[in-house]
């Protein structure tokens, strides 16, 4: 007799990762069950979502066997047992294409398991496949001369985010609860804002990077996109923790899913901040739901008071183009014949590499300093305040084919790549962020709230993005096109 317990095939791509390690574990799916499920939903979904771009359903199928038969011989289960899970195709899956989303680069073969990879496998999870990017992660919207764009599941035909817009989609369309994804200047939480789920930047370190050729980059972070917090904890608890592969990772462990079981925020401070004293103009109904979302922290017990960092004569954005994102792709200036590459790469790519060799020393060390300078201001700042709250995207998605906002459609490149989201400060100031559903506008677009801590502060963002959770929960909002 059929457990009445049991979800249905077309239940399962909604379950949450908690509650299918919960149903395996009590064997009232199999993972073979699970397998199938998500496989169905890949291959009637998937085409024109375009979020993964390497699937192969019979691996999936023989993964999911030697699970199963693990767990039929008594061994001991990891805490993702058969949880599905997708990497970003800027993430090493040994004997898996590893593209960077580039067609000169179709053919590339990753030979070793990023260390995310290594311990999501060992964790008992099961790979899905891999998700869309733009050309080496460059900017916040994924399209792409070798795969194409990647349709956002509420608005389909407009910007899903990026970098990891392909898994800020496939877990906002049910293909998967967990994503893996990576941020050096917003490319978790700008998905995450963009396709109403949830998106974690934790702090330097606190996930080893082992994404080549930036083995010292202190801006660069794997980070879970999930639909709920508790599998955000979840998929944390697993991934990070040292690895000697990363001279940056930190030496502690975190026990995330513990510090999210207390939601009272009695005595917490809460700074909101509608634009992080940036000056970028945010659209007034972004500013208006995450306002209201706000107010839910109040009613969880935090002290809640708008107000923002001071930066004073500093320009963070000048800081981030000169002393991280330029530097960071000049460090790919030898990987590729750049100039030869138009027409099969994006001409803006081309222009942020080339940017490198115009790029000089003292640029560099002015943003470094300023660099410091943002961290002094920060740091006085969040001696009054333990979380900073504000959007995490100042505009609404906007439709493939444009590169930027319309008000920014004639700026400079530093200005369309970097001027229309909040996130980047975070990734100067090494410090733990992650984007939260705060609601949707008028026309169904999903909007995103970002929260952020001190140093090393991970475990009170998840525990704050619990309670703000527990107010006003999301997860039981589906994208119509992906039921």
């Amino acid at each position: 007799m059929t457990d009445p317990n049991t979800p249905a095939p077309d239940e399962i791509g909604w379950l949450s990762a908690t509650d299918l390690v919960a149903a395996v574990r009590s064997r009232r799916l199999r993972v073979a069950d699970v397998a199938e499920a998500l496989i169905e939903r890949v291959e009637r979904l998937n085409p024109a979502l375009n979020a993964l771009v390497w699937f192969d359903a019979e691996q999936v199928r023989r993964d999911a066997a030697a699970l199963d038969a693990a767990q039929d011989a008594g061994a001991d289960l990891g805490p993702l047992h058969g949880v599905p899970f997708t990497i970003k195709d800027l993430t090493a899956v040994a004997g898996v294409p590893l593209t960077f989303g580039m067609k000169p680069l179709a053919e590339n073969l990753a030979d070793h398991d990023a260390v995310i990879v290594e311990r999501l496998v060992g964790a008992g999870g099961l790979f899905l496949g891999k998700t869309n990017t733009p050309e080496s992660g460059y900017k916040a919207c994924t399209d792409n001369h070798l795969f194409g764009p990647t349709h956002n599941p509420w608005k389909p035909g407009f910007n899903a985010g990026g970098s990891s817009g392909g898994a800020g989609a496939a877990v906002a369309a049910g293909l998967g609860p967990l994503a893996e994804a990576s941020d050096g200047g917003g490319s978790v939480r700008i998905p995450a804002s963009l396709c109403g789920v949830v998106g974690v930047k934790a702090s330097t370190g606190r996930i080893p990077q082992t994404v080549l050729p930036g083995r010292y980059y202190s801006w660069a972070y794997h980070g879970p996109i999930t639909r709920t917090v508790a599998d955000a904890a979840l998929m944390l608890d697993v991934v990070t923790g040292p690895d000697p592969r990363d001279p940056l990772s930190l030496p502690d462990r975190v026990d995330f899913t513990a510090a999210i079981a207390d939601r009272d925020l009695t005595g917490v401070r809460v700074a909101w901040s509608p634009d992080l004293g940036l000056g970028i103009p945010v659209d007034p109904e972004i500013l208006a739901v995450c306002e209201e979302a706000v107010g839910a922290l109040a009613a969880a017990g935090a002290e809640v008071e708008k107000a923002e960092p001071d930066w004073g004569e500093l320009d963070p954005q000048l800081a981030m183009w000169h002393g991280i994102w330029v530097p960071g792709f000049a460090s790919e200036h030898d990987l590729l014949d750049w100039p030869s590459l138009r027409g099969d790469v994006d001409d803006e790519l081309i222009e942020l590499v080339a940017e490198g060799e115009r790029l000089t020393g003292v640029d560099v060390g002015r943003a470094d300093a300023a660099r410091g300078q943002m961290w002094d201001v920060f740091t006085r700042f969040m001696g009054r305040y333990d979380v900073l709250v504000s959007p995490t995207v100042a505009t609404r998605t906007f439709p493939h084919g444009q590169f930027a906002p319309d008000h920014l459609a004639d700026r400079p490149l530093r200005e369309q790549l970097l001027g229309w989201f909040l996130t980047y400060p975070f990734n100067l100031l090494t410090t733990p962020a992650m984007s939260v559903p705060a609601g949707f506008t008028a026309d169904g677009g999903p909007v995103g709230l970002q929260l952020a801590t001190g140093l090393h502060q991970d475990a009170l963002l998840l525990r704050t993005a619990a309670a703000l959770e527990e107010k006003r929960p999301w997860a039981q909002h589906f994208p119509a096109s992906c039921r």
